[in-house]
């Protein structure tokens, strides 16, 4: 190691590589901020009603190929605490592809060109080695309207940054973000659980992204937010993309028409499973 100085002269070589720029305006928050942001956020929708394009895709890098199934519209309804119903058409035909409902403890899943259905309890109580039922409504729900931080829950923040490609200058830009890593203590001991890690992006301290782990630790879900659109008077991703890595499947939603507040009847997350359909239990 001493003797590099004396060699540095034969050893250096520079070359021009792409310059990253950063944005003109990075905000700062406290992690108190950031929180509210999460909290306002929740308090401010209690039910959502929105027209919805899906495009689904499965397999990756693991799989060795991938497949991206035809786009087909549905509807996405949801009342707080946890009830969701969401609706997929088959393309063309516009008839009911898959028709799911939860009431926050059950859920229903009626498939009516299968004459299928699924019923099954909102947490997994016993995993199954088919990883795609392991994913349950509630996934769903907390990517869509993201949880309040719970008065239990642990938390700590970090900076980090991404540099991607700016898609209208096509030049690379830096992305600087907060990292709010939502954690619980297991038990007495000193072992941290990971519940969550919420992405607020530095340029308008909105989230970009939240990961949901498992009990083991690894990501169940990722949800990446699309830049904010105005629907009437509210503002809201005007895309959602989900992912399940461990399954290799992700959905892109993309939102078509939002209301926000409607009136929603209980009765609209109580599904019917006709007599005929082969039905099959999840635990």
């Amino acid at each position: 190691m001493l003797g590099l100085p004396a060699l540095s002269g034969c050893l250096w070589h520079t070359r021009r590589v792409p310059r990253a720029k950063m944005p003109v305006n990075v905000l700062t928050a406290t992690p108190q901020q950031l929180v509210q942001v999460i909290d306002q956020q929740y308090d401010a929708i209690s039910a959502m009603f929105a027209e919805v394009t899906f495009t689904a895709t499965e397999g990756g890098s693991l799989k060795g190929s991938e497949k991206t199934i035809t786009p087909f519209s549905g509807v996405i309804i949801l009342s707080k605490p946890e009830s969701l119903r969401v609706i997929g058409f088959l393309p063309v035909v516009h008839t009911d592809a898959f028709d799911m409902a939860s009431d926050g403890s059950t859920f229903k899943l009626w498939i009516p060109p299968k004459n299928e259905a699924i019923e099954g309890t909102n947490t997994v109580t016993q995993e199954s080695s088919n990883a795609f039922e392991n994913m349950r409504p509630y996934m769903f729900f907390d990517s869509l309207l993201i949880p309040k931080i719970g008065p239990g829950d642990l938390m700590t923040v970090t900076g980090d940054s991404n540099t991607v490609v700016d898609p209208k200058t096509k030049k690379l830009v830096i992305e600087p973000e907060y990292l709010l890593t939502v954690e619980s203590r297991q038990g007495n001991s000193s072992l941290l659980l990971v519940h969550r890690v919420i992405h607020f992006s530095r340029i308008n301290l909105r989230p970009s992204e939240e990961d949901i782990y498992d009990q083991n630790g690894q990501i169940q879900t990722q949800a990446l937010y699309g830049p904010l659109q105005a629907y009437g008077t509210e503002l809201f991703p005007g895309t959602i993309t989900l992912r399940w890595p461990l399954e290799q499947q992700q959905i892109l939603i993309t939102i078509e028409k939002l209301k926000v507040n409607p009136p929603v009847n209980n009765d609209t997350f109580r599904l019917k499973i006709p007599g005929s359909a082969d039905v099959r239990v999840l635990h």
